[in-house]
């Protein structure tokens, strides 16, 4: 199985970067994870939000099969104890799921077509993060979720 954070835009701050390094290289290699970092739209500027919102699915669907699943990180989406996305993920490790794409949109969202696309939304929080931080605290948590399936001592509850 291979999950991939899927992202618009790139992460520029580089504090964020460096502590995103920090649990990438403690994950295991056989949890295939990656990120990927789609350009910003071009003239994103110029274009309402519900355009913007539509130029970047389609740039999301470019990177998406049909075979995928594809879990959006959302406001209105369902928030998960470390222990119940651990166990998630030790689920979706044990059954057919070859490719996981975890999506963070642009700084309007989603568009519909995602939505529609999407097998499931999540949300770590009901406050709201930047973009690049969110990218910071799923990692950690994919990493709290390695940790956790092993019964290492990095997890308190």
């Amino acid at each position: 199985m291979q999950i991939n954070l899927l992202c618009i835009g790139k992460t520029d701050d580089k504090e964020i970067t460096s502590l995103i390094n920090y649990y990438l290289k403690r994950l295991p290699k056989h949890w295939n994870f990656e990120i990927t970092e789609i350009p910003d739209v071009k003239n994103a500027k110029n274009l309402s939000p519900d355009l913007l919102k539509r130029e970047e699915a389609k740039l999301f669907m470019n990177n998406i099969d049909k075979t995928d699943l594809v879990m959006i990180l959302d406001e209105k989406g369902k928030q998960f104890t470390s222990r119940e996305f651990a166990q998630k993920i030790d689920t979706w490790m044990n059954s057919s799921v070859k490719k996981i794409h975890l999506l963070i949109g642009g700084a309007y969202g989603f568009s519909e077509e995602i939505y529609n696309r999407a097998n499931e939304k999540i949300s770590l929080s009901k406050m709201t993060f930047t973009h690049q931080m969110i990218r910071l605290f799923i990692v950690e948590q994919i990493y709290r979720a390695d940790q956790i399936l092993q019964g290492k001592p990095y997890h308190n509850d």
